[in-house]
Formats: C-alpha cells, structure tokens, sequence
C-alpha cells in the first residue's frame, strides 16, 4: 500500500510566535501544512509567509467557537458571546445549533464568510479541518459538506485515531474528548467519503492535544501503516500569546516537527 504522510500545524494566524513556528518548522523540519485561521488578528502575516513557502500546503482551519469570527457580531449575534468573540459555551452552543433555524442559518453564512476570506488570501486550499474539531457535530457537519465543495473543499480532516498505534509508542488510555469524538468521527469520514472527499485513512493529534512532544512524533512516525495518514500539532516558539491554550506544551511542539529522529523516520517512510 503505497503511503501518504501530511504533517499540519494548526492555529496558523493565532500569533507571531505561532507563524514563525511554522515557518521555521516548514523549512527545517517535517511540517508540511498549515491550517489557517482566516479571522485572526496575524492572519495576513501568516499569508505572507506561506506566499513564501510554495511547498507548504495551507487550508482553512474553520472557526466557529472559542476565536474570532469573519462577519460582525451584528450579523451572527447568537454565535458571539458578550466580548464579541466566537461561543466557548459548545455544550449550550451545540444545542442551540442543533434546535434553532437562525442560529443555523448565522452559521452557514459565517462558514461562507470564512470560505470567502481564505479564497480572497489567493492561496490554493490545500484541505479543510475546524477548530476545536467542531465540525463533528452533526449539524456543522451537515452545513460544510453542503458549503464547502462549493468553495473548492477536496480534503477534509477527520481527527479517526486509532489507539492500537498510540499504544505502539507508550501506554494510554483516552480522555473523554477523544472517546466522544470517535463515533461522530467514523461517522464524518462515511459521509465525507461518500460525497467524494479526500479523507485521511487515520489521524494523530487528538489523545495528546498540546501535548505532541518529540518522543511521541518520532514513535509514531516509526510505528505508521500504510496508507494515508495525518498527523497534526500546535508549534509555538512559546506560549503565553493571546488565545494560547491553556497547558499547550507549544515549545515542545515545536521541537518535535524539528527533532532529528522525527526527521529521520519521516526520510525512511515509504513513498
């Protein structure tokens, strides 16, 4: 089986300290994408690099809670909390997706608007995940494969992790967001398939978000299957900047796309 590795940075456009990282991670390590966040306050610096970097393939990193939305608060008031920043409440949120009509239809329009604005960065879109992983609810779902074949959506990440590789590095047992996540998720990868998207057979990331250290990068790279893998992370030169998440080992993600030994195993992956 002929292999495939994409290796993402997430929250690129989040801070200086983010866009550098993947830069630098691009050109002297193993990185070979970048998810763009289209609404954050360095997202121009983050083009700018990547119009540098032709080689770097950058996507849409869809936004719907916990940053900044595209469209004012104005438009979309019941998707913004009283700081005119997208929801963090995503168990209320959700449901309110789930059961309102205007709420949904804020939604699409804010999906579109993200769309637009990547569009209008002149920037090839390489793939499509969502921040937060928030596209694994049903509705949102729903709306990006209707919206997003629209604005040239091909590849779409969904975060299916198999543990049986995970526990191929080191002992782990998942958290709850990750055992949550994995029947929506099988359930994305059958939908997105069957509308003919290009889907990673697997993806690495979830059960150590913020946490993908260069032990655990280069032990996946050495323990990989064939086929079409994704593996992404959250490189920061250092955390602290505004909207860093809280316990992100950001530095150490960093160091991991430049490790050697991660280096060396992505060289010996077969082609």
């Amino acid at each position: 089986m002929r292999s495939r590795l994409t290796v993402t940075a997430d929250d690129f456009g989040l801070a200086p300290e983010v866009n550098e990282a993947v830069e630098r991670a691009h050109r002297e390590g193993i990185l070979t994408a970048a998810s763009l966040m289209v609404a954050e306050p360095h997202a121009a610096d983050a083009v700018s690099r990547a119009r540098r970097m032709p080689d770097l393939g950058v996507g849409l990193h869809l936004t719907l809670v916990e940053g900044r939305a595209v469209l004012p608060p104005s438009e979309i008031p019941d998707l913004v909390g009283p700081d005119g920043k997208l929801r963090t409440d995503l168990a209320a949120y959700g449901a309110a997706i789930f059961f309102r009509p205007s709420v949904r239809r804020q939604l699409a329009r804010e999906i579109e608007a993200q769309f637009a604005a990547f569009a209008a960065t002149g920037l090839p879109l390489h793939h499509v995940d969502a921040h937060k992983h928030y596209h694994l609810h049903p509705t949102v779902a729903r709306l990006l494969l209707e919206i997003g074949p629209r604005h040239g959506m091909k590849r779409l990440r969904v975060p299916v992790e198999p543990i049986e590789v995970l526990r191929e590095v080191e002992p782990v047992r998942l958290g709850i967001e990750a055992r949550l996540a994995a029947p929506y998720a099988r359930a994305l990868r059958k939908r997105a398939r069957a509308a003919g998207l290009d889907v990673p057979d697997r993806v690495f990331g979830l059960a150590w978000s913020g946490a993908m250290t260069p032990s655990r990068v280069a032990g996946l790279l050495a323990h990989l299957p064939g086929g079409d893998t994704e593996i992404y992370a959250h490189p920061a030169l250092s955390g602290g900047f505004e909207g860093a998440a809280p316990g992100y080992l950001y530095a150490e993600e960093f160091a991991a796309l430049i490790d050697g030994a991660a280096i060396a195993a992505a060289r010996e992956m077969p082609g």
